[in-house]
Order: structure tokens, then C-alpha cells, then sequence
């Protein structure tokens, strides 16, 4: 309902032209000349109907699957079947496009259970196509109708075109003078022609010659990467190749992902995505593409062989080509929202389709219930919606070879009426689908409603992003935690946030920085953000960076003590050593390892330019290959110790009768900590991992014994004389790595007796190895 003052100030909106008053359910047409939609079959006379082509005839077809189905129909006859839930229309048009653009339309008159569906002779895979809803123009209660809008099928497999957001997008009169009731005055201008068509395509791929890696959790080493930026720099790619889902494919870039060691690679959105009006009116782009419109469609900007389905083909190659090279493929993917945005935003899809059914609404239906900061939510809840999405989900992993998916704002989809809830009906959905619990599933466990921090909530099947990892991890290089207490716990697998529910260290994806954020270079080199080149004056971004500049705000000049750059380069090395000796599932970000920057840019989400792209002439730098080469050396640590990859949380307990534990922590005096410790000041925590005992056993039913490990973190600004834990811990030690030092290959080999002292380096991780 309105309130008194919206009546008021609406009953005194000037009509525009052929303009009805809608207010009380009547079907107003708005801006145009417009006629009253009429009943289901009736031919519909209205504005956009000019110069339309009458259509093919159109079979019964099946209210099954949805979207457009390219199939032998009855006869032999080839078509394609199409179909649509569109719960409140009054008619359905299908609309199909020529290469010229011309428009042909045929009335979808089957109606199954709020599904339209015909299937229609001779239409083969390449066809564009949309569809036109009519139905009830009453945003006040949040019917948004509007036939005059081409919208694109939920279920399209391949999007053609780019979405330009000019006014007759818009099922409201974008600039109508009276921005604070805009929405309520419908426009019947025709947006065919500045919309993408969804495409029919062909689906012929059984992926007999696929072999999915199926790498187990706590094997995993994820590496998050933009398909456009990752490459789009690379010297080794094929220009023409650049910036596409070919490009990734190509030898030269699996060969990085391959030396560095990753097991899984995970993809910023690939889902068909449209780009905000805010952005395109200052020349700017959604770059990173967490502004979804199709969520069966790979983007078509990324591919390099066309785009009215040649897109579907290349994805797949390309997931083939890192399936063969062992790198599993997960999906960053958003169905909290969509690129509609809030009652002001463009009518693309699903506003036109059913606003109500797909949306959740607040109480004045006018407006949008918006958890997700981006001005709408889809109503997960919905069985309709929960289609929707599974259909998505399965589509990826069963015909497009996906491994799994992080999703953005889980929190959102987990919301029941209002609250999130962990038996929420999608949580209920993911865990009994057959396809869907088998796969991958990550949790980004939070949202921007009340109630929506859910970190360490979700339920076993799930990992989470634990930012409490994050967070512990920054402030303790830079010398901000009071004591070493969340530290622990974050080492160690956060046995605080997932012990519970038969849950595993590995439910904790392990992650310093994320593609939010600064980059890892950044993230010691600048200590506020510099998001100048977005627009924005300064109000995008977090200002929570929890990061340090060693003294020096930005890339030093010239002439600047040079020891600067060593400072940043070892805190660097400290950073990537302590997120993969950690308990838990590590994620990297491409080009964190060879010290890619944005600049001091922490929300890079709309440069798609030289800030956003991986710069990979850095490699070129002696100093920047070491890092990659730490790295990579680090992950083949993780990989060759399985006390590094543990399945199930450290007890703490004595095992054995010598005392030993299999998680023991130690202060520089070298005495186990005690409980007072744990609340002292402090820069230094060390900790003894116990190879001898690991849980579990390996395949052959065998016990999995391994190497015992010290690790030494020192935060401080000082080197420390440290007393290396001696009988029964160890008799000694060999240094395995030693981050004060640039070169790597000098550190190995070294021992130290138990018992006695040791000089670490001041803000350094020294690691070592038990010898007996």
C-alpha cells in the first residue's frame, strides 16, 4: 500500500500521453501511445508490434526443460521447444531475430503449470531470440509488465550483444521529472534493438574424454583469477587471444598455473553480466561482473570465436584444457542479485517476466528488499527461484564441466522471510541434490542486511571465506594484534569457528587478500586507499584495510632508502609463507605472487585496463621471480607433507608416553605457552606440528605418518634469540625456509640443536624441520 502522502503525490502526476491510471490495478501504457494488454491468444495490438513480422506456427511443444531446447519434434520435425514460468503474464510472445534484426513474433498460447511453452518447426541452434510479457502495470503492487521490453530468457545458454542501458531499456520513464514517482510512469518505447537476444544452442557434448581432477578439499590450493585480466598482458597468449576463455586455455597460461602448483583455479563471474548505468555515463565498465542477467550463459565478451553460441563450445575447451592439466574449475557466482537493480534500474529479464515471483519486495511492493547492497535480492526462498538457480548450478557441472562455486552474499541466499537461516529452504535444496553436494561449495558467508555476518554458521558440505583469517593475519605482520590469540586459532585450521557438526579444517578457506581489497603489494605499500579513477570520490571501497606502508605511502621514489623495498619484499614473503604453512584450504590471487599493484586502487571493480589487469612484465624483475619462486616452492611443501594438509583439527593431547602432542606452541624462552601467555603482548608465536601424528589413514588403509615441523613467526621490529624446543620435541633441526632472506636456495640445509638458541630475524618466518 501507499502511503497518503505518495496517493497525494501521485494522483497529481500529469498523464502522459495515452496514459492510464494504474494505481488501483488498472493497466496503465504509460509513455506512448499505447494499447491495453488483451487476453491469452488474442493477436495484441500495441506500439511495438510496428513493423513486426507475423510468425511461424507454433506447435504445443513441453513445459519441460525450460529455457529453448533444440530437438527432434514430432514427425522428425527439427525445432526448438521454448518455455517460460512467467507465474503472473497474460500473454507471451516469443520473439526471434534475423541477422538484420528484423523481429518475427509468435504467441506462446500453452500454459502448464504458469509455464508458456511452444515449440516451433525449423528454428535451429544460432537463432536469437527474446520474449515479451504481457500482464499488469501496478508497481504499487509490484507488478511491472511491460510488452514493449524484449526480455531475455532466464534460461538462455548464450547471450548476443551487450547491454548499452539507453532510456528505452527501461520499463519506467527513466527521466521523467518527477524522479521520486519515475517508476510508476510505464514506457512503451520498444527496446529490442538496444538489448541482447539470448541464442539457441545446441547442447551435443557428453564429456566422455573429460577427467575431472576431483582434488579433496584439503589438497586444494585455489588460485582466484579474472578470465579477462589474467591474460590480457601475457606475452606468451596470442594477442587475438587475449582477455577470453581461449586465452586461459592457452599453453602459456596453464603453464603458470601448473609451475606455481594450484589445484583448482577460481573464476571471477563468468555468468552473462550487464554493466550499471552509473558506470557507462563515465566511460567506465563492470569489470569483475558481479552484476549477473543470465545465469546459463558463459559471458560472451570473453570469447574469442563469436558469441551467438560459439562462446558455450569454447568454455567448455577451455575447462577441458585445465581438467587435462589437473586444475579443478570453480565458479565465483552470484544469485543473491541481479543486474535489474532496484526499482529505478533497467527491465531485462526477470522484472518483466514476474517482478513479484522473482524479487523479494518490502512491504510497500513498490520497493525492493535489498540485502545485498546492489538494490535488489532474489527471493530464494521461492520454489520457482530455487529452480532457477539449481537448474543453473546443475547445467554448470553436469554439461559445462564446472567443479564447484563460491557464492557471493551466501548469506543472502540463505535468508527465509527475513533472518538467515541455516534450514533455509536453498541449504536444504543444496544438500539433497545428488549433483550439487558432490561438487565444491564456498561460502561467501555474509551479506549487508541485518543479521547477515554468518561466518562459521554454514553447515557441513560447506567452506567459508574466513575473513577472521584475513583480519588476524594483516594486523598481526603489521604489528596491530594486542596478543597472539586469534592468531592460533587462525593457524591452526579456526577450530573457534567450524568444530562442530562433523565440519573440518578445511571448511576454512585461508585467504589474505581477495580480489576486494587491495592487492598483496598494495597491501604493504599503501595504508588508505587511492580509488581516485573510479568516479566515486573516495566513497567506494573499504577503508578497513588493516594494511602497512613500512613508512612510505605508495611505490617509493626515486632515491628512497632502498631499504623500503627490501621491508616490503620480506613482509610479502611473510604473507604468502604464513596463509600456505596454515591449517585450512589457501586461496592466492593471481599475480600475488610476483607483486602485481593496482596502484593503491582497493576496489578495482570497473577498471578493465591496465590497474585491473595481471602486469606479467614483472616477472622480468630478478626480485619479483623470487617471489613466484617461494611460492611455488611453498605449494609443493604443502603438497609433500600431509601435516600441512590436515583432515581433521589438532588435538592438543598427549599421544604418546614421551608427551609429545600433535599441536604444541611455543614462546621464544622456548617453554610450551601457557594460558597466560596467550594474553601477553607479543610479536612471536612458534609452532610444532607433530608428523607422527596425523589422523586418518591414506588409501591403502595405512597409517599416515610424516616429517615434524617448528615454525617460528616474528613479528617484531627486532631480531629475537629464540630457544628451539628440545627433548622430547626434537634433538634438531634443519632450516627449511627463512623469509629475511631474498634468495631462498641459501637457507636450506642449516641446523640448530634442541635445547639451544637461535637468532630470528626481525618481522621473519624461519621454518624448520625436525631431524631426530
Amino acid at each position: 500500500m501507499t502511503s497518503a502522502a505518495e496517493d497525494e503525490a501521485v494522483e497529481s502526476v500529469p498523464h502522459a500521453p495515452g496514459r492510464t491510471d494504474a494505481r488501483r490495478g488498472g493497466r496503465g501504457t504509460g509513455y506512448g501511445n499505447g494499447q491495453v494488454s488483451g487476453p491469452v491468444g488474442e493477436v495484441l495490438a500495441d506500439p511495438v508490434r510496428t513493423g513486426a513480422r507475423p510468425g511461424p506456427s507454433v506447435w504445443p511443444g513441453s513445459s519441460h526443460p525450460l529455457g529453448a531446447r533444440f530437438r527432434v519434434g514430432p514427425d522428425g520435425a527439427r525445432g526448438t521447444n521454448f518455455a517460460l514460468w512467467a507465474q503472473g503474464a497474460e500473454a507471451v510472445e516469443l520473439c526471434l531475430f534475423d541477422e538484420g534484426g528484423a523481429e518475427t513474433r509468435c504467441a506462446l498460447t500453452e500454459l502448464t503449470h504458469e509455464i508458456w511453452h511452444g515449440f516451433v518447426p525449423g528454428v535451429r541452434p544460432g537463432q536469437r531470440y527474446g520474449f515479451r510479457v504481457h500482464g499488469r502495470w501496478d508497481p504499487w503492487t509490484g507488478a511491472r509488465h511491460n510488452p514493449a521490453k524484449l526480455l531475455l530468457d532466464p534460461y538462455a545458454r548464450a547471450v548476443d550483444g551487450d547491454f548499452t542501458l539507453p532510456p528505452e531499456v527501461y520499463g519506467h520513464v527513466r527521466d521523467w521529472p518527477q524522479q521520486y514517482i519515475a517508476d510508476t510512469v510505464r514506457d512503451d518505447r520498444d527496446s529490442a534493438p538496444f538489448v541482447p537476444k539470448g541464442v539457441v544452442v545446441h547442447d551435443d557434448d557428453d564429456w566422455a574424454d573429460d577427467v575431472r581432477p576431483k582434488t579433496p578439499w584439503a589438497d586444494s590450493v585455489i588460485y582466484e583469477l579474472h578470465v579477462r585480466g589474467f591474460t590480457m598482458r601475457h606475452p606468451g597468449v596470442p594477442e587475438e587471444l587475449r582477455g577470453t576463455y581461449a586465452g586461459l586455455a592457452h599453453p602459456a597460461a596453464i603453464e603458470h598455473l601448473t609451475g606455481l602448483g594450484v589445484t583448482a583455479v577460481e573464476l571471477l563471474p563468468v555468468h552473462q553480466f550487464a554493466h550499471e548505468d552509473h558506470l557507462l555515463r563515465r566511460g567506465l565498465r563492470n569489470y569483475w561482473g558481479y552484476n549477473s542477467v543470465g545465469y546459463f550463459a558463459p559471458h560472451a565478451g570473453y570469447s574469442a570465436s563469436g558469441t551467438t553460441g560459439q562462446q558455450v563450445g569454447e568454455f567448455k575447451r577451455m575447462v577441458r584444457a585445465l581438467h587435462a592439466a589437473g586444475i579443478e574449475v570453480i565458479l565465483d557466482v552470484v544469485y543473491n542479485h541481479t543486474a535489474e537493480a532496484g526499482e529505478l534500474g533497467p527491465t531485462l529479464s526477470l522484472r518483466g517476466i514476474d517482478n513479484r515471483g522473482y524479487y523479494r519486495l518490502q512491504n510497500d511492493q513498490r520497493r525492493y528488499a535489498d540485502y545485498t547492497g546492489c538494490g535488489n535480492t532474489l527471493h530464494a526462498g521461492r520454489p520457482h527461484v530455487l529452480r532457477l538457480i539449481t537448474d543453473s548450478l546443475r547445467y554448470w557441472v553436469t554439461e559445462m564441466g564446472v567443479d564447484g562455486f563460491r557464492f557471493d552474499l551466501a548469506a543472502a541466499l540463505a535468508r527465509s522471510m527475513h533472518d538467515v537461516d541455516m534450514l533455509s529452504p536453498f541449504l536444504a535444496v543444496i544438500a539433497q541434490d545428488p549433483v550439487l553436494r558432490r561438487v565444491k561449495l564456498i561460502a561467501e558467508p555474509w551479506d549487508v542486511g541485518s543479521g547477515g555476518y554468518q561466518v562459521g554458521a554454514f553447515p557441513p558440505l560447506w567452506t567459508e571465506w574466513n575473513d577472521r583469517y584475513r583480519d588476524a593475519v594483516r594486523d598481526f605482520w603489521r604489528g596491530a594484534l594486542p596478543d597472539v590469540r586469534d592468531l592460533g586459532y587462525r593457524l591452526s585450521g579456526s577450530s573457534d569457528l567450524y568444530a562442530w557438526g562433523g565440519r573440518r579444517p578445511y571448511a576454512s578457506v585461508n585467504f589474505v587478500t581477495a580480489h576486494d581489497g587491495f592487492t598483496l603489494r598494495d597491501l604493504v605499500s599503501y595504508e588508505r586507499k587511492h580509488n581516485e579513477a573510479n568516479g566515486e570520490g573516495g566513497r567506494d571501497g573499504t577503508n578497513d584495510n588493516r594494511s602497512w606502508n613500512g613508512g612510505v605511502e605508495g611505490e617509493p621514489p626515486e632515491g628512497t632508502d632502498p631499504r623500503i623495498a627490501a621491508l616490503r619484499r620480506r613482509q610479502l614473503r611473510n604473507l604468502l609463507t604464513t596463509l600456505l604453512l596454515s591449517t585450512g584450504v589457501p586461496m592466492l590471487v593471481a599475480g600475488d605472487e610476483f607483486g602485481r599493484t593496482q596502484g593503491g586502487n582497493n576496489n578495482a571493480y570497473c577498471q578493465d585496463n591496465e590497474t585491473g589487469w595481471v602486469d606479467w612484465s614483472l616477472l622480468e624483475d630478478p626480485a619479483w621471480r623470487e617471489l613466484f619462486a617461494l611460492t611455488a616452492r611453498l605449494v609443493r611443501l604443502r603438497r609433500a607433507h600431509p601435516v600441512l594438509r590436515r583432515r581433521a583439527f589438532f588435538s592438543g593431547r598427549a599421544e604418546g608416553a614421551d608427551g609429545l602432542r600433535d599441536l604444541a606452541w611455543f614462546a621464544p624462552d622456548g617453554a610450551e605457552m601457557t594460558e597466560r601467555d596467550w594474553y601477553a603482548p607479543t610479536a612471536a608465536l612458534g609452532l610444532y606440528l607433530s608428523g607422527r601424528d596425523i589422523p586418518g589413514r591414506d588409501e591403502r588403509g595405512r597409517p599416515v605418518t610424516d616429517d615434524s615441523f617448528l615454525a617460528l613467526l616474528h613479528a617484531g621490529d627486532r631480531p629475537v634469540s629464540w630457544t628451539l624446543p628440545g627433548a622430547p620435541w626434537a634433538a634438531e633441526y634443519e632450516v627449511v625456509l627463512d623469509t629475511s632472506r631474498e634468495d631462498q636456495e641459501a637457507a636450506p640445509g642449516v641446523r640448530h640443536r634442541g635445547g639451544r638458541s637461535m637468532t630470528v630475524p626481525a618481522r621473519s618466518v624461519v621454518l624448520l624441520r625436525v631431524v631426530s
